[in-house]
């Protein structure tokens, strides 16, 4: 299997996984905090995406979000607490589903000397080793996912 079809089956995993957790939950829901300092169901989403549009401009595609919205959900912003300064949950969970499809579309067809190109010399990094990087914080954060469905009361157990 190409370097390109093992991120293009990494990606579909965390999409699968994003979309069964989030499955029947409100946006209001999305909201809920932890007890303790951590990060709502909707800032994870957001903060996904972001990373997500990470990736798309390293295949050269044009990134979803808004540099406000990125702002909103970077490492280190605000926690996100009012339904109508959010996102909504349904756009985020669109902006994953349309991320999927376009680093597919680039992934099948790309050079795989696109990938191994050089993304951070002083680090002898290329663009596959960085996109890996950014795949394995998006299961990082999609492992949150689960505790924060729990939070929602759905008493359930997707994984």
């Amino acid at each position: 299997m190409s370097t390109a079809q093992k991120m293009i089956q990494s990606f579909q995993t965390t999409t699968w996984l994003i979309n069964q957790q989030a499955e029947g939950l409100s946006h209001e829901q999305m909201l809920l905090q932890l007890p303790f300092r951590g990060n709502c169901f909707n800032w994870i989403l957001g903060h996904i995406v972001t990373n997500r549009d990470k990736v798309l401009v390293l295949l050269g595609e044009e990134p979803q979000f808004s540099a406000e919205e990125v702002a909103r959900y970077e490492r280190g912003s605000d926690p996100v607490v009012e339904v109508e300064t959010a996102v909504h949950g349904q756009r985020l969970l669109a902006a994953v589903q349309s991320s999927q499809s376009s680093i597919e579309a680039v992934l099948n067809n790309i050079d795989p000397e696109a990938l191994a190109a050089i993304y951070d010399a002083e680090n002898n990094l290329t663009v596959a080793d960085r996109i890996d990087g950014l795949h394995w914080h998006e299961t990082y954060h999609t492992g949150q996912l689960e505790i924060l469905r729990q939070l929602a009361g759905t008493n359930d157990r997707i994984v």
